[in-house]
């Protein structure tokens, strides 16, 4: 069995859990207390890198959600992404985008489980929040692609931080903003992730 070293109120921790769900794997969990009196030095004892998500395969440690959910894709046959190859690119790509990118909305929205948050106000918000709009505009619904994937799980967190802040984004992007919120999938995560925080 695998195991998913996860942190408290870590986003990428619960992208990768959404994904390893959708595909079925089996794992067991090691959460990592955040910020906790002394969590680097626990931290350490399970990645490598000091950093969370961690897959724990027995035969090596992937780190880093990205890289996580590509693995996991590979594992399932390619179910976390769309058949046709021009979608798959477009999928990648999105996922990759959100990876790296949106750094002004992490700041000014940091994201909690727990809900509401005060923003903080910042020079490119509303560019990165029309991005997001065009991103968004651009599902099919109920999904991005035809079936649930990697990109509705890297999205779905983005969509629930922006939730916690009242930013609810218009017409279709509203549309695809709603229906990953009403996503089973996410209210399982965002469920574990109040575990998480009370566990001891």
């Amino acid at each position: 069995m695998f195991r998913l070293i996860c942190g408290t109120e870590s986003t990428w921790s619960l992208r990768a859990w959404m994904c390893a769900h959708l595909v079925g794997v089996q794992f067991e969990e090691q959460v990592i207390q955040l910020g906790a009196p002394g969590y680097k030095v626990e931290l350490r004892k399970h990645s490598e890198t000091g950093l969370v998500p961690v897959l724990d395969t027995v035969e090596i440690q992937i780190h880093d959600s990205l890289a996580i959910g590509e693995y996991l894709n590979e594992l399932s046959g390619g179910i976390l992404y769309p058949v046709d190859r021009w979608e798959r690119a477009r999928a990648r790509s999105l996922c990759a985008e959100l990876h790296s990118g949106f750094p002004v909305l992490r700041e000014g929205c940091p994201f909690s489980s727990a809900g509401k948050g005060m923003m903080r106000q910042s020079a490119g918000m509303e560019r990165e929040l029309l991005r997001l709009e065009a991103i968004f505009t651009g599902a099919r619904l109920p999904f991005m692609f035809d079936r649930a994937g990697m990109v509705d799980v890297f999205y779905a967190i983005m969509a629930y931080r922006l939730e916690g802040y009242d930013i609810s984004l218009p017409g279709k992007a509203g549309e695809y903003q709603q229906s990953l919120l009403g996503w089973d999938m996410l209210k399982a995560a965002i469920t574990r992730a109040r575990g998480w925080e009370n566990m001891t």
